[in-house]
């Protein structure tokens, strides 16, 4: 992600109906775990790893373009900087690896994983989240530096190749699929723009509403993984 996207998500997070759910889909995911040491790979401005951080975690945010690096470190977040396909942490070293939104960054996403089993204790779990259906490409993936869109079978075989043993997976972001579908078809850059409030409340409502519904199952805009070693 360029450094004029990395600016816009570090203004946009805390109020942002997209990262403020899913900061809310990470605390629900880790809230029945043990606090143990976690690794946020591609923090960005460190969202999530204050979420992790304050629910107990030892966690620490890897990023590894400067900017990110830096808004995460002037935010009091322990930051280091590296390839999320060479982490500089040791075999069976941590409880939990969360990577939102960062396998679809990477040319070599198989490496990545392949890392994050690495680094995961036996019984750690990992958290994914990448974009889904390579039929909502659209000049928002290009601007924010998406290599591919994911389908679940090539998400799920990605991971099992690694080593990592699928605990659950589902679609998020189901309910305005129709409108990111339409909204991807017209756009011409990013999508990470300042919503009016009414607009971005209006959403934030939807998406809860997508919690209480049994629609997991169904296509979405983004694919969630639960794995462990």
């Amino acid at each position: 992600m360029n450094r004029t996207e990395i600016a816009k998500l570090a203004e946009l997070e805390d109020t942002h109906w997209w990262y403020r759910e899913r900061r809310r889909l990470l605390a629900r995911s880790i809230a029945a775990l043990s606090p143990g040491r976690a690794l946020d790979i591609g923090a960005a401005a460190g969202g999530n790893t204050r979420v992790l951080r304050s629910a107990g975690w030892q966690a620490v945010a890897l990023e590894y373009g400067a900017d990110g690096a830096a808004i995460a470190s002037g935010r009091g977040i322990p930051v280091i900087r590296a390839d999320a396909t060479r982490l500089p942490v040791g075999s069976g070293a941590l409880d939990l690896v969360v990577a939102f939104d960062v396998l679809e960054h990477l040319a070599d996403d198989s490496a990545a994983a392949t890392e994050i089993r690495r680094v995961l204790r036996p019984g750690g779990i990992a958290l994914i989240a990448v974009p889904a259906d390579p039929r909502l490409w659209s000049a928002h993936d290009e601007a924010v530096g998406h290599v591919r869109r994911y389908t679940r079978p090539t998400l799920l075989a990605l991971l099992q190749g690694a080593g990592l043993s699928i605990e659950d997976v589902r679609s998020w972001n189901v309910l305005l699929r129709p409108v990111a579908a339409w909204r991807r078809r017209t756009s011409t850059g990013s999508d990470l723009d300042e919503l009016p409030a009414v607009i971005n409340a209006g959403l934030r409502l939807v998406v809860a509403l997508e919690r209480r519904l049994p629609v997991g199952s169904l296509p979405g805009v983004s694919l969630l993984v639960r794995a462990s070693c």
